[in-house]
């Protein structure tokens, strides 16, 4: 009996020494598992790295959120459900400063990435399901790094007098929604009607009107599934790379000073300074 005590007391002692992780190991108990980032960073076989919530369903963006704005309203917000989280934490390859937070007009709060509104796709049923991507040309899956984004948007520039003006695709005055490409944090990119295939007609050789129309010089590896990487190539500008889409250079307006202004389509004359898409025609 004596025996038995002595056995029991020296358990006791064993597992009221030992460090949390020895207990558990030695009654069986499993540690808890570690939560889950808000946000995390996961490579998709498709897509490469994407962004998730911390149970795996993909994030999207929506290219009408040309804006520091939602476009997805009344049943488009019921297909495309929001993301929000107070405390936003972060897989490690994420930057904090890359993503913010949009007060919507229905008064709900939504996370951004780069100034994109972030959504669930309804229709993604279990975690790694990318099923929303291209859906309308203007669901894109949320990547950390794309190159280029892909936007629709009323495009608004300038009258005779200075004040905004709709345009239509067309260039002429008018409503509608008109597809093309920014930069991956919403700047919209032109083409110049005077370059011909692989040339740029513009830029001046001391670069002194590059502050006006600057040539966009970027790395295209990751691009929005619309998107043909082989469209896309680089020439020399007296001695600087300039991207170029189906032969046409590419620029940025130096007077587009807010996400998604595209008030270059105005200037000198409507549709000397176009905007880009799938339907620009390869010189």
């Amino acid at each position: 009996m004596k025996k038995s005590i002595y056995l029991l007391l020296t358990s006791i002692t064993l597992l009221t020494s030992c460090s949390s992780d020895d207990a558990e190991n030695i009654i069986g108990i499993d540690p808890p598992a570690e939560e889950n980032n808000a946000v995390q960073l996961v490579n998709d076989a498709t897509f490469g790295n994407i962004l998730t919530d911390a149970e795996g369903m993909s994030l999207y963006f929506f290219s009408r959120d040309t804006k520091d704005q939602s476009e997805c309203n009344g049943d488009c917000k019921t297909a495309w459900p929001i993301f929000y989280k107070a405390d936003l934490t972060l897989d490690e390859g994420l930057n904090a400063a890359d993503f913010g937070v949009i007060t919507r007009a229905d008064g709900d709060k939504q996370n951004t990435y780069k100034g994109w509104p972030l959504y669930y796709f309804f229709n993604d049923n279990a975690a790694g399901d990318t099923n929303g991507d291209k859906v309308g040309n203007n669901w894109y899956i949320a990547k950390p790094d794309y190159s280029l984004m892909y936007a629709e948007a009323q495009l608004v520039g300038r009258d005779a007098d200075g004040n905004d003006q709709n345009f239509t695709s067309d260039y002429v005055p008018g409503d509608g929604l008109t597809f093309y490409m920014t930069s991956s944090t919403g700047r919209t990119i032109y083409a110049f009607v005077n370059d011909t295939k692989d040339k740029n007609n513009y830029t001046a050789e001391d670069f002194s009107n590059d502050a006006i129309w600057p040539i966009i010089n970027i790395d295209i590896d990751r691009l929005p599934s619309i998107l043909d990487r082989n469209d896309f190539g680089t020439i020399d500008v007296f001695g600087r790379p300039q991207l170029t889409y189906k032969g046409r250079p590419l620029y940025y307006f130096g007077q587009d000073v807010e996400r998604g202004d595209n008030y270059g389509i105005s200037v000198p004359n409507p549709g000397i300074w176009p905007v880009v898409n799938t339907d620009t025609t390869a010189l």
